[in-house]
């Protein structure tokens, strides 16, 4: 069993920046790709990024390329969305998962566990 539990949300303005961390348990944290999705209030829950096990390949939606940045540390069990040029559209719980057998995915049904979710609000 996988456990995953992020951080660093938070109210921010527009135009400002935060960084999400999201820490998992097991041994198995640097076989898995692991994404970033994010769902608003009313709306369905979407993909944001994803990098796979090496770090080596990411994806992005194509609203945050070049603002969000995805990395991780297998030595810390750890993923992180490095949010900048923040916009209100961006508002939302932002949720990490992990994948098995998968390089990177963009769908949420490929991947096994995920977080509680961390809120993300931009005012403008």
């Amino acid at each position: 069993q996988v456990q995953l539990v992020e951080s660093g949300g938070g109210l921010v303005q527009s135009g400002g920046s935060l960084r999400l961390s999201c820490a998992t348990s097991g041994r198995a944290f640097s076989t898995y790709a692991m994404g970033w999705f994010r769902q608003a209030p009313g709306k369905e829950r979407e993909f944001v990024a994803t990098i796979s096990w090496s770090g080596g390949s990411t994806y992005y939606t194509n609203s945050v390329k070049g603002r969000f940045t995805i990395s991780r540390d297998n030595a810390k069990n750890t993923v992180y969305l490095q949010m900048n040029s923040l916009k209100p559209e961006d508002t939302a719980t932002y949720y990490c998962a992990a994948g098995r057998g998968v390089v990177v995915a963009t769908t949420a049904a490929r991947y096994d566990y995920w977080g509680q979710g961390t809120q993300v609000t931009v005012s403008s």
